[in-house]
């Protein structure tokens, strides 16, 4: 039995988010502008079956698949939105499931530093794949699960003002979302995030991991 934990369309990927998802992924690489499916599932095996099953189906390229023994998860990508949503009823009806049947995305942890000292940023940006963080600016750490929802926040956050995709990771028990910029433009990015992982729907999620 397989179990569904993220499913979530991006109708226009952001800038730095696909520059950061080209900078962590193996397969082929998404540019902005693309419409974009993230799929993450349990047992993380079956992953592989699902990506055969949208590939076949459709013009979709995927960008990144990650298969552990726990979880897998999937990200495919096209210009064409209606590949990317048929690519998306595909995978649903080999699962036999509907997107209702998705995980609910619930946040773990929700932590804004403003002012970060430059010995901090020193750290965040050791670690980070994506943008610098600058001794001053404010710092957001979203922790997210299923941790595939890690990708549409930050999508979101891009969208709504003008901030730092730093890092944030997608896979895994939990997902988080490092992002900087002033601290009136977290303010803002972190309430349209907020809002739209409290809008997406799905069953009922005990947040265990």
């Amino acid at each position: 039995m397989v179990d569904l934990r993220t499913f979530s369309y991006i109708d226009i990927l952001q800038p730095q988010t696909a520059s950061f998802l080209a900078t962590v992924s193996q397969g082929y690489l998404p540019v902005e502008e693309q419409a974009s499916l993230f799929v993450e599932i349990a047992p993380g095996i079956e992953i592989n079956r699902l990506t055969d099953v949208a590939l076949k189906a459709t013009e979709v390229q995927p960008g990144m698949q990650v298969v552990e023994r726990t979880y897998g998860c999937l990200e495919l990508h096209s210009f064409d939105q209606g590949q990317v949503r048929a690519a998306g009823e595909a995978i649903l009806s080999r699962l036999g499931k509907t997107e209702a049947d998705r995980l609910r995305p619930v946040v773990v942890s929700d932590t804004v530093i403003t002012g970060v000292d430059a010995h901090q940023t020193m750290l965040v940006n050791r670690m980070r794949h994506g943008d610098m963080l600058l001794k001053g600016e404010t710092l957001w750490v979203l922790e997210v699960h299923p941790a595939g929802y890690a990708l549409i926040a930050s999508n979101e956050a891009e969208k709504a003002s003008p901030i730092k995709v730093l890092e944030f990771l997608s896979f895994g028990a939990f997902g988080r979302v490092y992002l900087g910029g002033t601290e009136a433009a977290i303010g803002e990015c972190r309430r349209a995030t907020l809002d739209t992982l409290a809008s997406t729907g799905g069953r009922e999620n005990d947040a265990r991991g």
